[in-house]
C-alpha cells in the first residue's frame, strides 16, 4: 500500500493544504494522520474537516484530547494551555465530535500507529535511543508511526547490528529508508509546526509493499498561517514560531 503519513497539523491550514496538495501529486492510495489536528493555530474546524474527508485513518493527539476537556492543561506551556483555551471558545460542536470518535494508536496494513510512542500512545516523546528501545518492546508491529515530537526523525533496531541496540537520526528532505528489515519507528514530522530547524511543513511517504519510507517537505505561506494566528488574539510566540521551525 502506498500512503501518507500526516502528524501535528495544530490548526494550520495554510499548511495543511499545501502538504494535502503534494500528497496529491504522489498518487497515494491512502493518508493516515497520527492526531493533533487543533492546537496553536487559528483554524481548527478547516483542518478537522480536512482530515476528515481526506485522511482514511486518524489517531486523536494529547491536544485534541486537551480540547475535549479529557487532559489537564496544567503542565501545558502557557503558551498552549492559551491556545486551548481559545479552541474551545471557537471550535465547531462538528469538530468536537469528530475528535471525541478517535483513538490514540491503531493498526493498518502491519504498521503500528500512535500518536506519541507505542508505550504511551499520547504523551512520550521518542526522542532517544533508551525511549526507542522501550517503544520496540512495547509494539507488536515491526514497524511503528509515531508523532508527537514535532521532529522528522527515525530509529531502528537490527539484528545482529549495533549490539542489538536502537540507532536513529533526524531526516531531511528527500531521505528515503528501506525499511525491510529490523524495526522501525518513523515520525513524519509535523505538518503545522515544525520544531526541527525547517519551517517546511513535514510528511512521510510510506510504501508497505516495497517497504519504503521517503521524507517530504513542503513550503508554504508560513506568514498568512501566522497573520491568522495575530488576528485571533493568540500568543504571538505560536506565530514567531512558525517562521524558524522550533
Amino acid at each position: 500500500m502506498h500512503v501518507a503519513v500526516l502528524s501535528d497539523i495544530h490548526s494550520n491550514r495554510q499548511a495543511l493544504e499545501a502538504v494535502l496538495a503534494a500528497v496529491e501529486e504522489q498518487g497515494v492510495e491512502q493518508i493516515w494522520c497520527l492526531g493533533d489536528m487543533v492546537g496553536y493555530g487559528a483554524d481548527p474546524d478547516a483542518c478537522t474537516a480536512l482530515v476528515r474527508e481526506r485522511c482514511s485513518t486518524c489517531l486523536v493527539g494529547n491536544h485534541d484530547l486537551a480540547l475535549l476537556g479529557a487532559l489537564d492543561i496544567s503542565t501545558f506551556s502557557e503558551a498552549a494551555a492559551a491556545a486551548v483555551e481559545w479552541t474551545r471558545e471557537n471550535v465547531s460542536a462538528e469538530t468536537v465530535e469528530f475528535l471525541g470518535s478517535l483513538e490514540p494508536s491503531a493498526s493498518q496494513a502491519g504498521v503500528g500507529l500512535f500518536h506519541a510512542s507505542p508505550r504511551d500512545p499520547i504523551w512520550e516523546y521518542v526522542l532517544a535511543t533508551d525511549q526507542a528501545e522501550a517503544g520496540f518492546e512495547a509494539q507488536e508491529e515491526r514497524v511503528g508511526l509515531i508523532g508527537h515530537s514535532h521532529i522528522a526523525l527515525y530509529f531502528v533496531r537490527l539484528p545482529g547490528k549495533n549490539g542489538g541496540f536502537a540507532q536513529g537520526a533526524q531526516a531531511g528532505e528527500g531521505a528515503e529508508l528501506k525499511i525491510g528489515e529490523g524495526e522501525w519507528l518513523l515520525n513524519p514530522g509535523s505538518v503545522g509546526q515544525p520544531r526541527d530547524g525547517d519551517p517546511r511543513a513535514a510528511w512521510l511517504e510510506l510504501d508497505t509493499e516495497r517497504w519504503t519510507a521517503r521524507y517530504h517537505r513542503v513550503p508554504y505561506e508560513f506568514e498568512a498561517a501566522a497573520a491568522a494566528i495575530r488576528a485571533a488574539g493568540l500568543p504571538d510566540v505560536l506565530a514567531e514560531r512558525l517562521e524558524v521551525g522550533r
